[in-house]
């Protein structure tokens, strides 16, 4: 598209966003959109496509804060429909200041050069500089055990980028876009309601863009904009956690004019564990032990996540819910070591007593000489209502 056609899109209507929009806010909203209407999620739905190059343009200009300052900068002066008109052009705007052509009382750069740092096109000093490509985000799930070894996951990315058949004027080969004749290239409309009031609207002919594309191109359609798609290998580090973010630095988008591509950041989702959980770099497992385990002290093995069995002592009188720690038997950690295995004992209670272990348990009873361990609760909890 012209630069008079960017300026003049409203790439946070495209979002779904305000103006003063957070960083955060707008890569929540492209996410969002993004996965709605990712080709991949809709085979077959060009209206789906068409949306997904809208909101991958959008995204990769309000991203970026110096992008994104000089698009509002250009917003700000197209929308105010501040153009000269040159005798002897029918009342057509002179864009040669504002694309850098150098007209009558052009002070040296001008549009063009802020259009060259947006889009890269034709300004005289920026268009020159390469700029680094867009981050991509994207994200992966794996098994709780891909999460604690770690793996290579293979990742098809789509990003945006100028069309590389119209140069990303939209118009087709050989042709140019011309200044729409009812705007005259400001992109709105303004009509009276009668009396004082009027209403200034995009204009029906350019649809805001204030300029017209007769012959558009046949690989954009139009849009100036193309979405590659590529197919990546992305190495997942041992010991990554649900919902860390990984950054894997030049996977992103191809930089511009030979600059250097931009970064891939992969949100990692990870599956629970029927056995363990995890508590930072620590694993938990909860392990049921016996009665008499637990009064008289055992020797136990307790599985590890790596696969194997470790030894646990339980002491002699280990309460029910009590945690022990083996070292070193926990998830990876980033400086090369691990973290711990958290074991909290579960102490069972049989659910069938057969005549032998029934009369064991009478007899231990009768061993403990009547104790209540709860001797003394009902008087603190009459004292409390008093």
């Amino acid at each position: 598209m012209s630069p008079a056609d960017w300026a003049t899109k409203d790439f946070y209507k495209v979002l779904g966003v305000s103006k003063d929009a957070s960083a955060d806010d707008i890569k929540k909203a492209y996410r969002k959109l993004a996965r709605a209407n990712h080709p991949d999620s809709n085979p077959g739905d060009a209206a789906a496509e068409e949306r997904f190059k809208s909101i991958s343009e959008a995204h990769s200009v309000l991203s970026d804060t110096d992008r994104r300052k000089e698009y509002d900068e250009q917003r700000t002066l197209f929308g105010s429909g501040r153009f000269r008109t040159t005798p002897g052009q029918g009342g057509q705007p002179d864009f040669s200041d504002l694309f850098g052509g150098g007209g009558a009382g052009a002070g040296g750069g001008g549009f063009g050069d802020l259009f060259g740092g947006i889009f890269g096109g034709g300004g005289r000093t920026r268009s020159a500089q390469p700029r680094r490509g867009q981050d991509v985000e994207s994200e992966t799930s794996l098994t709780f055990e891909e999460a604690l070894d770690g793996i290579t996951v293979t990742m098809r990315l789509s990003s945006e980028e100028a069309c590389p058949a119209c140069s990303g004027t939209g118009a087709k080969a050989g042709t140019m876009p011309r200044v729409c004749p009812t705007c005259q290239g400001s992109g709105m409309q303004t009509s009276s309601q009668g009396g004082v009031f009027s209403m200034t609207e995009p204009c029906r002919d350019c649809l805001g863009r204030g300029l017209i594309v007769d012959d558009p191109c046949p690989v954009c359609h139009g849009s100036g904009r193309g979405v590659s798609t590529r197919t990546i290998q992305a190495r997942i580090p041992a010991g990554v956690k649900d919902g860390q973010k990984i950054r894997l630095r030049g996977k992103g988008a191809p930089g511009e004019r030979g600059g250097p591509p931009g970064d891939l950041y992969v949100t990692v989702s990870v599956a629970s564990d029927a056995l363990f959980g995890r508590k930072g770099d620590n694993l938990t497992l909860e392990i049921p032990v016996r009665f008499d385990e637990a009064a008289l002290g055992a020797d136990i093995a307790v599985p590890t996540a790596k696969g194997g069995t470790v030894t646990l002592k339980v002491p002699a009188a280990t309460p029910n819910g009590r945690t022990f720690r083996i070292k070193g038997r926990g998830a990876p950690r980033r400086d090369g070591g691990y973290g711990d295995l958290l074991v909290t004992i579960q102490v069972e209670t049989p659910a069938v007593l057969n005549d032998a272990s029934r009369a064991a348990v009478e007899a231990f009873r009768d061993a403990a000489g009547g104790h209540d361990p709860r001797a003394g609760l009902a008087g603190r909890g009459a004292r409390s209502h008093g």
